[in-house]
């Protein structure tokens, strides 16, 4: 947290910016911890100038957080040498009631995180485009200086962004659909069905365990079919959940605290990529409904 005063007027101003710019930096960086540190440098640039000089603080500030997400970005992007990244993004959990498909409309919030995934699909100059115009309204032309583009340019990545982000939407219904791929998989893994499991398994699906040593990644249908206690075990001691908007199943201990988070991505109904979480120190920092 800054050390802002309340009686400064810049300290003020800032403060009833910071949710804004937090949004801002998580929707660029996908993380709220990392969100944090760029409000946080932010405010430090702020406090190393003179306030005097800038004619629209709010604007600036934004400019500020897209230019040091923008840096955060590129940096990230630098190391990604291995073939797998060595974390896994950041997920919100929220518990699946079992709407009907009529009140789909009831899930947008839900579905909508998933656009945090979609978004780590694009480079991060889109990114930067597509965020700030598209979600924050911010004019192109203040886009393309932090950008160091001309509007037009910006107005392009922006374009191109987006087209991007429709072609990743989920169609009407499909979160239904995705749920029976779903539980058809579990049900298998619950009575050792193996060509049922390789029935939902896409054939070069890939399982990601993050362990408390470390992520262990499995390729292949009959490597992750082979493995699928885990997910039977989460599945009868769990409820079903939604994560960053896609179908997932959260189990926990009789003590209440969280055994394992599963996520799973589904196309063209098949199973084409599982995540599991099963380190408790990861379970423990993560924001997760309540044993139910």
């Amino acid at each position: 947290m800054s050390d802002t005063s309340p009686t400064d007027p810049v300290a003020e101003v800032f403060e009833s910016q910071r949710d804004r710019l937090r949004a801002v930096a998580h929707r660029m960086l996908g993380s709220y911890a990392d969100a944090e540190d760029v409000v946080q440098e932010a405010w430090l640039r702020l406090s190393r100038q003179d306030a005097g000089t800038i004619h629209n603080l709010a604007g600036w500030l934004t400019t500020v957080v897209g230019r040091i997400s923008l840096d955060a970005l590129r940096a990230r992007q630098s190391r990604r040498e291995a073939p797998y990244d060595d974390r896994l993004p950041e997920f919100v959990v929220t518990l699946d009631d079992g709407l009907a498909p009529e009140d789909d409309v009831l899930l947008a919030d839900s579905v909508g995180l998933a656009l945090l995934v979609v978004l780590d699909s694009l480079r991060p100059d889109e990114r930067l485009a597509f965020v700030l115009h598209d979600l924050f309204a911010v004019p192109f032309a203040e886009i393309g200086q932090i950008l160091g583009k001309s509007t037009d340019a910006t107005k392009m990545l922006a374009s191109r962004a987006r087209r991007k982000v429709r072609a990743t939407e989920r169609p009407a219904g499909v979160g239904r659909e995705q749920r029976q791929v779903v539980e058809a998989f579990l049900a298998a893994a619950r009575h050792g069905d193996f060509e049922g499991l390789l029935r939902v398994l896409d054939p070069d699906v890939k399982l990601a365990v993050d362990t408390p040593v470390g992520l262990v990644v499995t390729l292949g249908a009959t490597e992750v079919a082979a493995g699928a206690k885990l997910s039977a075990t989460a599945a009868v001691r769990g409820h079903a959940v939604f994560v960053n908007g896609r179908p997932g199943v959260l189990s926990w201990h009789e003590d209440g605290t969280p055994f394992t988070l599963l996520a799973f991505t589904v196309g063209g109904g098949r199973i084409t990529e599982i995540t599991a979480v099963v380190d408790p120190a990861k379970l423990a920092l993560m924001d997760l409904p309540v044993p139910v």
